[in-house]
């Protein structure tokens, strides 16, 4: 078992967070950027929404008592949304009004004193779901399933309803939002088409379409949570450069230290 060395980012979400460790994801490249300074934990559930993540998420947040031996989780990303808005006769669809209870149920799990989760060092981004080709979707899934095409389950709408229920959320809770769906829509040009340019089967993000989120992320953690951005961070083991000056002596400088200096 790893020893509890250096503090981390936990991402929660769906197939979206859970592909993010993929070549072209943005969970790697942020592991790349938070590198000796913040692990990055992968939390992603495939095709899982809001009601299902709830009991998975009491397993994977460690508790107040548990929290000493554990590393502390100082960013919590939480991405859903893609599958809670799928159309009413989905099994994975959760209404509205649900989802947005759900959302700030994870938020107040780790927020609230009275929470067996509560962390109070721990900051939360929301990321909005992103839009969606939904007949493209259809027949991707047709294909994969090498079966008839059904009808799609999924509307671009309805990603866009629920894209704003969680930036609603998280005006209400007072944390950080990455308006995802919007900053695609924009590079696609506003139109269906583009998405193609970001999507790679009508639901799923390729490589560029998880720069956009990428940037969104790093983007606002520098504005909302700049002391938990990797540039104000430092290495938790001193770095080459520090030991070099007095080598001999090495030993001095290779104590476990902070991530944020002192």
């Amino acid at each position: 078992m790893a020893a509890n060395v250096q503090d981390a980012i936990m991402l929660l979400g769906d197939s979206i967070t859970q592909f993010g460790f993929a070549p072209h994801g943005f969970a790697g490249k942020l592991a790349d950027a938070y590198i000796r300074k913040m692990d990055v934990i992968n939390r992603g559930f495939s095709g899982y929404n809001t009601d299902w993540i709830q009991p998975v998420f009491e397993e994977c947040f460690a508790t107040q008592h548990d929290q000493q031996h554990v590393p502390k989780v100082r960013l919590l990303v939480i991405w859903f949304g893609a599958n809670d808005a799928t159309l009413p006769h989905s099994p994975q669809h959760v209404p509205l009004e649900r989802y947005k209870t759900n959302l700030a149920r994870l938020i107040q799990a780790v927020r609230s004193p009275e929470s067996p989760q509560y962390s109070p060092d721990t900051r939360i981004v929301l990321i909005t779901p992103p839009p969606v080709d939904p007949e493209w979707w259809a027949k991707s899934v047709a294909e994969l399933m090498q079966s008839a095409v059904e009808p799609p389950d999924r509307s671009l709408e309805k990603s866009k309803e629920y894209a704003e229920a969680a930036k609603e959320v998280a005006g209400k809770e007072g944390v950080a939002v990455v308006d995802v769906w919007t900053q695609i829509w924009e590079a696609a040009g506003g139109n269906s088409g583009g998405l193609k340019e970001f999507l790679y089967d009508g639901l799923h993000l390729n490589e560029k379409g998880y720069g956009v989120v990428y940037e969104g992320l790093v983007a606002t953690i520098a504005e909302k949570y700049p002391e938990y951005h990797y540039d104000n961070l430092r290495a938790v083991f001193a770095t080459w450069d520090e030991i070099l000056p007095d080598a001999k002596n090495y030993l001095k400088f290779i104590k476990k230290r902070s991530a944020f200096s002192s």
